[in-house]
């Protein structure tokens, strides 16, 4: 699947989050490696750590339909900046796609693809640990 189309799903999944507290939307959509899309995004809660990224929610999607492996996701915000996953979300991705691309789009400056390991250089998964 191109960029562009993943991109134009994440903006379709970006209208479907609830973010009344902080009116920042995020969107995602996440490519498995047998060619499903995975959609998710952003729910907050008064509870501010109950609160949910879009990253994740895609991902918990996915693995809750037995997928494991994907190849890129691509993250919208309703800012139309760049908006990069969290920290944890950036973990969470890296178990399981340590080689996978993410896709940035900014309303203005246009998509920009990085791989994970740029974003999360250090990242570790459950071999690292011993």
């Amino acid at each position: 699947m191109e960029n562009q189309e993943l991109v134009v799903l994440a903006k379709k999944a970006m209208e479907q989050a609830y973010a009344p507290y902080s009116k920042f939307k995020v969107g995602a959509a996440l490519l498995a490696k047998d060619g499903r899309v995975f959609l998710g995004c952003n729910v907050e809660n008064a509870s501010f750590g109950a609160t949910i990224c879009a990253e994740r929610t895609a991902m918990t999607k996915a693995i809750s339909e037995g997928v494991r492996e994907f190849e890129k996701i691509a993250v919208v915000a309703s800012s139309g900046d760049y908006a990069a996953p969290c920290g944890i979300c950036r973990q969470v991705l890296y178990e399981f796609m340590p080689e996978g691309e993410v896709v940035l789009d900014s309303f203005t400056e246009g998509m920009k693809v990085m791989k994970l390991k740029e974003l999360l250089p250090m990242g570790f998964r459950g071999e690292d640990i011993k």
